[in-house]
């Protein structure tokens, strides 16, 4: 028996996947919890437009996102800190404080997309990795200075 899996079920495949199990497994299991679908033509066609779908909304997605990276990549973003005897900064910088930044020049992020290496706890430009998208990665500058 062919089935479409509507999610994924470990063992077996990743959803979307045509698969070859027995009539009671896809019977009993698989259709039964709604994890999978029967395979027809009818089923192949709304399969193949559905990703085509999420295709189209990927791709569009990505559009928006890269005229977010061509904007915002290699752009300076300044903070001005405290710093003690040796120049040693009051703390550090956060994912959150430097959101709120971009926030300021017109552009909402989430903080789980920058990905920070070490501590921004000295004085200079440090490099911050954007992850819009799998597919959108870019750098931007965070800048200490006194």
């Amino acid at each position: 028996m062919k089935v479409i899996l509507l999610e994924d079920v470990k063992g077996k495949g990743k959803k979307d996947d045509i698969i070859n199990v027995s009539d009671g497994y896809g019977n009993n299991y698989l259709i039964k919890n709604n994890l999978g679908v029967l395979y027809t033509e009818g089923s192949k066609k709304v399969l193949d437009k559905e990703i085509s779908k999420r295709k189209d909304e990927e791709d569009a997605l990505v559009t928006e996102l890269t005229k977010i990276k061509n904007k915002l990549e290699n752009k300076n973003i300044i903070f001005k800190v405290n710093t003690g005897a040796s120049d040693k900064v009051f703390g550090n910088i956060s994912s959150k404080q430097i959101v709120e930044e971009i926030k300021k020049l017109g552009y909402s992020l989430d903080k789980k997309s920058l990905k920070i290496e070490g501590n921004l706890d000295t004085l200079g430009v440090h490099k911050v990795l954007v992850e819009l998208h799998k597919k959108v990665k870019f750098y931007i500058n965070i800048v200490l200075e006194k």
